[in-house]
């Protein structure tokens, strides 16, 4: 079984009765016009490969039909909150994402709708899929500076150059790590603030580790090696059951853009 992911952008300017179609993919279609609201919609789709094309799907046809059925309805609930200058809400948004996956589903052959994903910057988004389709999902990334050193003590020096290379480099290496915190939303979402989540993750999590030496500044990596593994465990320790109702789901940490490991608790 095979999952294939296609990003599909659009830009909507609320202002403006028409749109504008565009011809370019890749920037956003609808194009947008002036000074236009930028989406990019997410859409994983679950199935077997088709031998004869070598396709789970046409990727085409997904694009088409996430413009035909899903564009629609964030344009027009946009544009209508946006000329009565209403806020549109994180309840809101996920309503908009449920209605998309309702009219999506069953428009892929026989490949199955699995996920869909609203970016709503390029740090932030919002996630329903397949497996809990009564819950979503919210992420955001940040970012923290610190150095460490990969070491065993019950090892040999030779030894443990030949397990961490130079991650066993003698006075440390650092690395800007990129962090990702993904909460189960709970069913009222009425409370929920950006800001109150990222007050929390700063305050317990980017604050202890940011421009730190993780062996020798934080007591848990004084015997634990720091490795992307035990960060994203460690990650997870400090922030699980702070955020009231909403549910710590998944911690994800890169240390480069190559490698990256989340923990689920």
């Amino acid at each position: 079984m095979h999952k294939l992911l296609r990003q599909v952008r659009f830009s909507i300017n609320p202002f403006l009765v028409g749109g504008c179609r565009g011809y370019n993919s890749f920037a956003s279609e609808p194009a947008g016009e002036g000074l236009s609201i930028f989406f990019e919609l997410s859409v994983e789709v679950t199935g077997s490969v088709d031998p004869a094309t070598g396709f789970v799907i046409n990727v085409s046809e997904i694009d088409s039909n996430v413009r035909e059925f899903a564009v629609p309805i964030f344009a027009g609930r946009i544009k209508q909150n946006f000329q009565q200058a209403k806020h549109v809400g994180l309840s809101e948004i996920i309503e908009l994402l449920r209605s998309a996956w309702d009219r999506l589903t069953g428009k892929f052959g026989a490949a199955k709708l699995s996920e869909l994903s609203l970016k709503l910057n390029p740090f932030r988004k919002i996630v329903v899929n397949s497996k809990e389709l009564d819950m979503a999902f919210f992420c955001e990334k940040f970012e923290f500076a610190a150095m460490h050193k990969l070491w065993n003590d019950d090892f040999s020096e030779q030894h443990n150059m030949e397990v961490f290379g130079k991650c066993a480099n003698p006075t440390g290496h650092g690395h800007n790590y990129i962090v990702e915190v993904m909460l189960q939303m709970p069913p009222t979402r009425n409370g929920f603030r950006v800001g109150d989540f990222e007050k929390i993750v700063d305050d317990e999590l980017i604050k202890v580790l940011d421009h730190k030496n993780l062996n020798a500044d934080l007591e848990h990596f004084n015997k634990t090696n720091p490795t992307v593994e035990n960060i994203a465990a460690f990650a997870w320790s400090q922030l699980v059951g702070k955020f009231g109702k909403a549910k710590l789901y998944r911690v994800t940490v890169w240390e480069t853009d190559k490698t990256s490991c989340s923990y689920e608790g």
